[in-house]
């Protein structure tokens, strides 16, 4: 696995994981690699120091490897996804304007979800109104390698 600590077009750093570096340009270029905190798809690698591991002594506990903290994270974010997908109510492309209504008290407050633009999700955040991006849906194993 590689992992690339990535940025999106608002300067919003995140890490991903990668079975091959041919994987981030093919994810990316079909809009799969998202921000976490706006839903951009305007994802670039920033530079980073490569991870040099050193000789382990004999007896000395291995630490996990990285594909078991993926796989980890994986789970995490789906039971978030599921938890919000049954439990919030699904508004669509609705989503900007329903938060907001939420916020100001014009509708009923409730959680909710739905799509956004970057432009609806960067206005609702200048305006104070709390949102936040949910993690992607895991992609079909005919998607990635």
């Amino acid at each position: 696995m590689i992992r690339y600590a990535l940025v999106c077009e608002r300067s919003h750093a995140f890490e991903g994981w990668f079975a091959a570096s041919s994987d981030f340009d093919a994810q990316s270029d079909r809009g799969l690699i998202e921000c976490p905190v706006c839903a951009s798809t305007i994802v670039r690698k920033q530079i980073m120091s490569p991870a040099v591991a050193g000789a382990r002594k004999r007896g000395e506990p291995a630490v996990a490897a990285p594909s078991a903290k993926h796989a980890m994270m994986m789970e995490a974010m789906s039971r978030v996804r599921a938890h919000v997908e049954d439990t919030f109510d699904y508004v669509g492309d609705a989503f900007a304007r329903e938060a907001r209504a939420i916020h100001e008290g014009k509708s009923e407050d409730r959680g909710i979800y739905g799509e956004a633009t970057p432009a609806e999700v960067k206005d609702l955040v200048e305006d104070g109104v709390p949102v936040a991006a949910l993690p992607p849906a895991p992609p079909k194993k005919r998607d990635v390698n």
